[in-house]
């Protein structure tokens, strides 16, 4: 944080908007992390259910559970139901006036909702688009593989390396690659505002 003379400054991502349609750990970290750095997110969430993890307790605290309040300080949530003519509207119209829109659907969900990120981006060429992935999102084959944590732990070795020999592979205790992704989605998306301030044009991120 910044100390001394400089602690009533506007925070560094000030005046930026954020629309985060991610849910769970690592797409909800990045935005949570841009939170923190001064930005509005406005959370999408689904109506009656929101987040998954709202309700991955206990413990809880009220009705959410701490899992979810971890990953989602400094942020305003709305319900939109996207498979609705009128939430797919009202998603647009945020996007035609956001910074950067986020999200970690299955890879080709966003286009099948008509939400397509290339036709938002499209309409608001300043726009930083982002999607969080198992395995990538500008293949086939990687569309039609989608993955948790917990999977891609087991198929990079990261499981073999934890435990004991007579166990066998057992997963890590924390979820260390939605953490390290949602990281790096971060850092991507700061490094497209850097560069929109040169071109005028946002560019889409992808981090799997």
């Amino acid at each position: 944080m910044i100390a001394g003379p400089r602690a009533s400054a506007p925070a560094p991502l000030a005046g930026l908007r954020i629309i985060d349609l991610s849910r769970v750990l690592a797409g909800p970290l990045a935005t949570m992390t841009l939170g923190d750095l001064g930005a509005d997110v406005v959370k999408v969430e689904r109506p009656g259910e929101g987040d998954d993890t709202r309700h991955w307790g206990p413990p809880f605290a009220g009705e959410d559970a701490a899992y979810f309040l971890s990953l989602n300080r400094n942020k305003r949530s709305v319900a939109i139901d996207l498979k609705t003519p009128a939430g797919v509207e009202a998603v647009r119209r945020l996007a035609a006036d956001a910074d950067v829109v986020i999200e970690n659907f299955r890879p080709g969900l966003m286009a099948e909702l008509g939400l397509a990120l290339d036709g938002l981006r499209a309409e608001n060429p300043r726009l930083v688009t982002c999607s969080l992935t198992a395995f990538g999102d500008d293949t086939a084959e990687a569309a039609a593989r989608p993955g948790y944590d917990i999977i891609v732990q087991a198929l990079c070795g990261l499981m073999s390396v934890t435990g004991t020999p007579d166990a066998g592979p057992v997963k890590a205790g924390v979820a260390v690659l939605d953490v390290v992704t949602g990281l790096q989605a971060t850092v991507g998306i700061l490094a497209a505002l850097n560069e929109r301030e040169r071109t005028g044009a946002g560019r889409h991120v992808s981090v799997s």
